[in-house]
């Protein structure tokens, strides 16, 4: 586009990834705001707020903006993306409004399309357009949704879990649930103060999920790691050693609602596009597929190959960029299939 810049925004419950048209991916931070609670005044976006997380004096939040994929404060939404649009459009920020994507989940509500539509608008843009995540994720895993051949897609981000059949360019049949990689982290929590009557914050649940934790257990060693919280009895810091094994035992049953919902898709799914599907796989993008064993395990209970993307965490943020490039073949291909122009 000349004389403006065409931004794709991965708005994500964990992280914000911010694609700019012929740069690739300029930004990646936390989806977290630390504010004055008194004036309002934001004070830490991204990285630096996130650090904050459980550690500020009471005159200051760390507000997470968005829970399970969508706007829960939609004010400190709107600043939070104006921050992220205006570091990544640089000095050009003052003289043009760029035409940005937003990525949404493909089970949110019109109220809350409307709610994400109004942040990009009051954050700077001069066109609006909304792409559901499992379609970005499959353009920016490399997958050419165009054929008339059936793709599946598995995106699992921090706040919700993205399943859908893609075929000549649309969604053919999706289900997405509000179970990602955070309700992994409230499981932990849950679980290590039922065994251990220890209170652990979501940050160390998180580290203990990404070293030791397991959707698939198998023959290998079992991994520990030692952890410090809170004793809920005494109200002294203590330490424990978790084993990958009641990591696995807390995160099951979060585990059993996304394999249910993998399930659902298939069972929906057209016998024509489900032998293409047998033949090409089933595509893992999200940070949650980050976590070791799950396409093992998806695999396990679907009898289906699986493979996780390359760079997995940022394919719905390159998806959008290249959705931006293609805006004419997604709006006659994909019309009421996941892409949607608001402005």
């Amino acid at each position: 586009m000349i004389g403006g810049t065409d931004i794709g925004v991965d708005l994500g419950t964990a992280n914000v990834l911010v694609y700019v048209r012929g740069k690739g991916i300029v930004l990646q931070e936390p989806s977290v705001v630390a504010m004055d609670r008194d004036s309002g005044r934001v004070i830490a976006v991204g990285a630096e707020a996130r650090r904050m997380l459980g550690r500020t004096p009471g005159n200051i939040i760390a507000i997470r903006p968005l829970r399970d994929g969508v706007i829960a404060d939609y004010d400190v939404t709107e600043k939070m993306l104006r921050y992220f649009i205006s570091r990544a459009d640089g000095s050009r920020k003052l003289f043009f409004r760029p035409r940005i994507m937003v990525c949404i989940p493909s089970g949110v509500t019109g109220v809350e399309e409307r709610a994400v539509r109004q942040a990009a608008v009051q954050a700077g843009a001069k066109e609006a357009h909304l792409i559901e995540e499992p379609l970005a994720a499959a353009l920016g895993a490399g997958v050419d949704i165009s054929q008339p051949s059936g793709s599946m897609v598995i995106d699992i981000g921090g706040g919700t879990t993205d399943i859908a059949v893609l075929s000549l360019g649309g969604i053919v049949c999706s289900k997405s649930l509000r179970v990602g990689g955070d309700k992994f982290d409230e499981a932990i929590v849950r679980y290590i103060r039922k065994e251990y009557n220890l209170a652990i914050g979501e940050r160390t649940a998180e580290e203990l999920k990404m070293e030791v934790g397991t959707a698939h257990l198998s023959d290998a060693a079992d991994k520990q790691m030692e952890i410090r919280g809170r004793d809920m009895l005494s109200g002294l810091p203590q330490g424990v050693v978790v084993t990958r094994r009641q990591v696995h035992e807390a995160i099951r049953e979060t585990l059993d609602l996304v394999v249910a919902g993998v399930k659902e898709v298939l069972e929906r799914t057209s016998p024509e596009l489900a032998a293409d599907i047998i033949n090409s796989g089933i595509i893992m993008t999200g940070g949650g597929s980050l976590l070791d064993g799950i396409d093992r395990l998806i695999s396990q209970e679907t009898g289906l190959p699986v493979n996780i993307a390359e760079d997995p965490l940022s394919c719905v943020a390159k998806g959008t960029g290249l959705a931006l490039n293609t805006l004419g073949v997604l709006s006659a291909a994909g019309k009421g299939k996941g892409y949607k122009k608001i402005v």
